[in-house]
């Protein structure tokens, strides 16, 4: 029996933070025995907000350090196929059919594309951008995906896919799967400031790669209860970013439950509540790092990843246009002409 199948990934824009590992990592880690996982490096979505060639150069570099934060992580690339969207040309192809299956009100109902275009400080929405939850539709059915684990900001995007792939299977016969979505049991890790959802923008992340001093530091200098001037103060543990982190990554459930009492109460400062969260974080990104360092020093093993995760995507993307043409009807049109057309040449006797 074939095991179904998951499709998830992220722009590389750089290293990964905390929020893509409790958000989508974790889940792809811990289900790639279950599942045959796909894991894209979506440089085309890239296009709609850095359309700069500055932005396009960077690419290949990013795309390195985002696929070291896999393998860090527990990715395994021998069980899992890690590919780059922009070498899978039927990639582009599946974008412009599924285009014709939706709507631009329906997309334009999505939350996060105006997000999308403040953070990129964008005064009108371009075209690509409007369409990107089409061609992540695409990047989904391609290898025909049962399972999208994503961040909690991107359920809404898997919710158009489900809608295309029905209808695409209503219009021309059963062809692709409805996926389901999984989110993570942290599914919005809110940043070291406080104040929005942890972002490489917004300069509020902490790194999985980031050394334990560059953690130490970030964690000392975290948002915390601003009503709580003196540690004598009772606080609120409950929305306090510190404690949020440690419910997520704090292993030692009596500390953080003593921590929590104590700061009820008011017999507790913060500056002993972060640094018990340095010491957690370090403690679970020590493996990581090492991981990573592992990685690095093999001389073209990042490349090889990608361009043999490609190649394997390739041949399942093929699969795939070939099964979509063949529904419609598409391929029958070129068939009927090209045959008619190369009988016409042989009896001109021309080859």
């Amino acid at each position: 029996m074939e095991r179904k199948r998951i499709l998830t990934g992220d722009r590389p824009t750089g290293r990964l933070h905390l929020g893509h590992y409790v958000g989508s990592l974790v889940n792809r880690v811990r289900l790639q025995d279950e599942y045959e996982c796909f894991f894209i490096i979506a440089d085309l979505h890239m296009l709609t907000t850095k359309p700069e060639k500055q932005y396009i150069e960077e690419i290949a570099v990013n795309a390195r350090e985002m696929v070291l934060d896999y393998v860090a992580c527990g990715i395994d690339p021998s069980r899992s196929t890690i590919f780059l969207q922009s070498g899978v040309h039927e990639t582009y192809e599946l974008n412009l059919i599924f285009g014709n299956l939706v709507t631009v009100p329906r997309v334009q109902r999505i939350p996060s594309l105006k997000d999308m275009a403040q953070n990129a400080r964008l005064d009108e929405m371009p075209l690509g951008l409007l369409n990107y939850p089409v061609l992540q539709a695409a990047d989904i059915l391609l290898p025909r995906a049962h399972l999208v684990p994503v961040g909690k900001d991107n359920e809404s995007h898997v919710e158009l896919t489900r809608e295309i792939a029905r209808r695409f299977n209503f219009m021309y016969g059963e062809t692709f799967p409805v996926p389901d979505v999984m989110s993570g049991e942290v599914p919005t890790l809110v940043g070291t400031d406080g104040q929005a959802k942890m972002s490489k923008s917004l300069g509020n992340a902490i790194y999985l790669s980031d050394d334990e001093k560059t953690v130490t530091k970030k964690v000392m200098s975290m948002y915390t209860d601003p009503a709580r001037v003196r540690a004598d103060i009772p606080g609120t543990p409950e929305g306090n970013p510190v404690f949020m982190y440690h419910d997520a990554f704090n292993k030692n459930k009596a500390e953080i439950e003593d921590l929590k009492a104590r700061y009820r109460t008011g017999k507790v400062g913060d500056v002993e509540v972060k640094e018990k969260l340095a010491v957690a974080l370090n403690s679970f990104l020590g493996p990581i790092r090492e991981r990573r360092e592992e990685a690095a020093a093999k001389p073209s093993y990042v490349d090889e990843v990608i361009y043999e995760g490609t190649l394997k995507m390739r041949e399942v993307a093929r699969e795939t246009i070939v099964a979509a043409k063949k529904a419609m009807g598409l391929s029958g049109v070129w068939n009927k002409i090209s045959r008619k057309a190369e009988d016409a040449r042989k009896k001109r006797g021309e080859k």
